[in-house]
């Protein structure tokens, strides 16, 4: 068992961690959590610690789980920090430590090339243009020396490559043990693995998919697990929420089309129904999607569903898969992937009829599209009462960690929204110098919201500081209209080099914007956090507006009803704290090591002008402030003098 004495004299300053790794300095902030963690280990405890950057919390939590040698899953936000976690974090410390347990990788099932579909693929022919023949090319040759399937390896091929979808196997489509290439396939060693490992790196998608039993097979892993340790944990109630809802996409039903027809094509080819079946349900479920509108949106199902033509597209999709089904079930018994799809269809048809029944209460029901694709979803306004139910009837250590997790000193929204109890909860400082090593500017004189060609006379005001710091910059947005304007303004009054989010892959954005002196990268969401830029080529960081979600976004808006309904205050119960959090993960990108410096604007005169302004600031690193551009000028080329 690991106790408090091992962990301090594994962080001591000749223990193991600094004898073995190079650079590593004891920090107290990092053994006090260290300590933490072993403590809720021992006891079975819950441990809620914000760890703010720098703390080094990786190590923090993997050496007390290391040192107990419990059977420990650990949970990251991403599949980028999944894998550096794997293949950077992991095998530093377990070298250190001496450790001798298994130690395994495991993700969703999305993530790793099916044969079966690779076979399928190469018989039928790819649909699709030169670049997608290459593409597979590259897959072929690469699936000959892979040992894990793990398409993230595949670095030949785009993160967004449309050959991906064809390639890889969804729960419903996989044949399980009947499938001819069962003896090979790759979810079902990395799953092996899995079970068969001390500690497993896993990510929150996998787990909340586990713990709502979603994908069968993986539901081993919990109930074994006696440390079960989520890093990133702000983005867990979002997360979980999606799990334990219900969905149905037209990737579901594209992919059963597509399915029956290669059925069709290559098993059962004296039944063109079949063919005639599944083509007609594709026509509705185009036809369908453009009654949802067009571009990229987000809207509430029940406020469509009573729209006339939105109900009788509905009603004829339902009617569509109803025929569909009757034809499967003719040729029942003759092909085994037939009797899996008739298996998916009674699914996808109960899910349809939960779709239409908008009644039930303590949901949201929304829909989104984006580009040909559609999503129709059901989600629980909380998922307090099933996680916390999860952590109750499941006895383990449950540790929950990130830089960012309080707002305006307290735990209480986290807690709330997965229904955590008794907790033993920590707050620790990040080790930086901020009051040296970083200046927050709110500007005086930015131009009103909600005026016209505010985003014009916004990018005026910037881009002269930007100048000033040779780029070396990111615009962080919270809209795409933003995003796209402050680069077309950018573009044309600079020549710096503007990197856009979207036109490439975003690991490449990044590589670029290192590599290439005097960049500015202008992005939206998703580059507010996972972002880890150290060192000259990131020294100021810019962003738009503080962060609340947009008041139409469905879900956000449920919430914000059912708040009310409980007599709740919902600007001060949900919105604030979120944007507090979202706008703690933007900021935080600037200052990654203590010899990083550099200058946060955000632009928004409501974090002095209004009373909760005050939430945020508090919330915030204690760098030196200024509403003055011209200090932070000064400041930046103070930075570059010193540097030089």
């Amino acid at each position: 068992m690991a106790n408090i004495d091992q962990i301090k004299a594994a962080f001591s300053e000749r223990g193991q961690l600094s004898s073995n790794i190079k650079d590593f300095r004891p920090r107290s902030e990092q053994l006090e959590m260290a300590e933490a963690v072993g403590k809720a280990i021992e006891n079975k405890g819950v441990l809620v610690v914000e760890a703010g950057t720098g703390t080094g919390k990786t190590f923090a939590y993997l050496t007390p789980a290391l040192l107990s040698k419990k059977k420990t899953i650990v949970s990251t936000g991403s599949k980028n920090l999944q894998d550096q976690l794997f293949k950077r974090d992991l095998p530093t410390i377990q070298k250190a430590l001496n450790y001798s347990g298994k130690i395994a990788l495991l993700k969703g099932r999305a993530n790793y090339l099916c044969l079966e579909r690779l076979d399928q693929v190469i018989a039928q022919g790819v649909l699709g243009d030169k670049s997608v023949l290459v593409d597979l090319s590259k897959v072929r040759k690469w699936n000959n020396a892979t040992k894990t399937g793990d398409l993230s390896e595949c670095v030949e091929l785009a993160e967004d490559s449309p050959i991906l979808p064809q390639l890889t196997s969804t729960t419903e489509s996989c044949l399980g043990s009947d499938c001819p290439n069962y003896g090979d396939c790759y979810v079902a060693a990395a799953r092996k693995r899995a079970l068969a490992a001390d500690l497993v790196v896993v990510n929150h998608h996998l787990f909340c998919a586990d713990m709502a039993v979603k994908e069968n097979g993986f539901g081993e892993l919990i109930p074994n697990a006696e440390v079960i340790i989520f890093d990133e944990a702000h983005q867990l109630p979002d997360i979980a929420s999606q799990y334990f809802g219900q969905s149905i996409t037209s990737r579901q039903l594209f992919d059963l089309c597509k399915d029956i027809n290669i059925v069709y094509r290559t098993e059962i080819k004296d039944m063109p129904q079949l063919g005639v079946a599944s083509d007609h349900l594709l026509k509705m479920v185009q036809d369908f999607r453009l009654l949802l509108g067009e571009g990229n949106n987000r809207g509430n199902w029940r406020e469509w569903l009573v729209k006339p033509d939105v109900q009788k597209g509905f009603k004829v999709l339902q009617e569509k898969l109803d025929f569909i089904a009757d034809v499967v079930k003719l040729a029942l018994g003759r092909s085994q992937t037939l009797d899996s799809i008739f298996e998916r269809i009674s699914a996808l048809k109960a899910q349809l009829v939960r779709l239409s029944d908008t009644s039930v209460t303590g949901y949201c029901y929304w829909f989104e599209t984006f580009n040909r694709q559609f999503g129709l979803h059901i989600t629980p306004l909380t998922v307090s009462d099933k996680f916390g139910e999860q952590m109750n009837n499941h006895e383990s250590a449950w540790i929950f960690t990130s830089a960012t997790l309080e707002v305006g000193g307290s735990f209480n929204h986290f807690r709330q929204r997965l229904g955590i109890r008794a907790t033993d909860e920590k707050v620790l400082q990040s080790p930086f110098n901020y009051p040296e090593q970083a200046l927050l500017c709110v500007p005086r004189y930015l131009p009103g919201s909600n005026q016209n060609h505010t985003m014009t006379k916004l990018a005026e005001m910037l881009l002269p500081v930007i100048e000033a710091n040779k780029g070396r910059c990111f615009v962080l947005c919270t809209s795409y209209f933003m995003m796209k304007g402050f680069a077309e303004y950018f573009r044309e009054h600079s020549g710096l080099s503007i990197l856009l989010q979207g036109e490439i892959s975003k690991t490449k954005l990044l590589e670029q914007f290192v590599s290439e002196e005097h960049s500015v990268l202008v992005a939206t969401s998703s580059f507010w956090e996972g972002i880890d830029v150290r060192g000259d080529a990131l020294s100021l960081v810019i962003i738009d507006k503080l962060p609340f979600t947009s008041p139409d976004e469905p879900l956000l808006k449920a919430r914000v009803e059912d708040c009310q309904l409980q007599g709740g205050n919902p600007f001060n119960d949900i919105q604030i704290p979120e944007a507090v959090i979202a706008l703690k993960q933007g900021g935080g990108r600037l200052i990654r090591d203590v010899t990083d410096s550099g200058a946060v604007i955000i632009c928004d005169s409501r974090l002095v002008t209004r009373p909760y302004g005050e939430t945020f600031l508090k919330s915030l690193p204690n760098a030196k402030r200024t509403r003055d551009l011209n200090k932070v000028v000064e400041f930046l080329k103070s930075i570059q003098q010193n540097r030089t």
